[in-house]
């Protein structure tokens, strides 16, 4: 058999197009797995009454989206319920990201925004759901979690864990049936493959522009949550919707052209 050896700088070439079309691919939203809607009065209405909006909380109302879309469960099967809410500018790419999912089969146990569990994160971890948008601050502190700006996606807190070590130097895990995840192998001797890990989707969170994944934390390390950074989020939050929907395609671009440029992930972050 003859093997075809290419030059290092075509063969840095052909890489850097087949990157580009990838995202290009991945980045065409497809209505009929996922649709985004507006966060009409009635339903901002449900969102101050169940405690997941405040009057402090960093956007707005009109600042939000629905994203609707189908996914596939753990037993195989396609799912129509899919729901989360995020902040406009970034809904498109969400879209986008939830129809990906479905199309490369990531499994997920459910997805029900926030209202349905009253803002209740852990009740909403230990139901294993994949959300975003809820108005509270961080673990351990007074800062607006990222999650309050609808930045922030959470995806099978059961099979990734959110991980702290407590006061008595013992590891939180958070829900407490995620300790059966804390080895993050996939595949191990004797044992099925497991389903709904994050580490399968860092590269198409991030090329949605989700390019912080905690993960990749020392402490806490919460392995469901990707979002974007902080920084980044208080700039969206500022702008008009179609500035920021602006602004958050530049960052995308951004993160695909330095990975077009054969830069590891963890360069390309913000």
């Amino acid at each position: 058999m003859r093997m075809h050896i290419y030059p290092p700088h075509l063969a840095s070439f052909l890489s850097a197009i087949f990157l580009a079309i990838l995202c290009l691919l991945l980045a065409t939203p497809r209505s009929a797995n996922a649709t985004v809607h507006d966060v009409d009065a009635a339903l901002c209405g449900t969102l101050r009454q169940s405690g997941v909006l405040h009057a402090s909380a960093p956007v707005r109302c009109d600042q939000l989206r629905v994203v609707r879309f189908n996914y596939v469960d753990f037993d195989g099967k396609l799912r129509d319920d899919g729901e989360i809410t995020v902040m406009a500018a970034v809904a498109d790419h969400v879209s986008a990201l939830f129809a990906a999912l479905r199309e490369r089969g990531f499994a997920l146990a459910g997805a029900r925004s926030m209202q349905h569990f009253r803002g209740d994160d852990g009740a909403s971890m230990r139901a294993n759901n994949t959300s975003a948008f809820n108005d509270r601050a961080i673990v351990s502190g007074s800062a607006p979690s990222l999650h309050a700006y609808g930045l922030a996606i959470d995806i099978n807190p059961v099979q990734n864990p959110f991980v702290e070590i407590g006061k008595d130097g013992k590891a939180q895990i958070s829900p407490a049936a995620g300790r059966s995840y804390l080895n993050r192998q996939k595949e191990r001797p004797g044992k099925p493959v497991r389903k709904g890990m994050a580490e399968d989707v860092i590269e198409l969170f991030a090329i949605h522009g989700f390019t912080i994944w905690g993960g990749d934390w020392d402490a806490p390390i919460d392995y469901q949550h990707f979002q974007v950074s902080r920084t980044l989020a208080k700039r969206l939050a500022a702008l008009p919707t179609e500035k920021a929907q602006t602004a958050f395609e530049q960052h995308v671009k951004a993160y695909r052209q330095c990975r077009a440029n054969n830069k590891p992930r963890t360069a390309c972050i913000d």
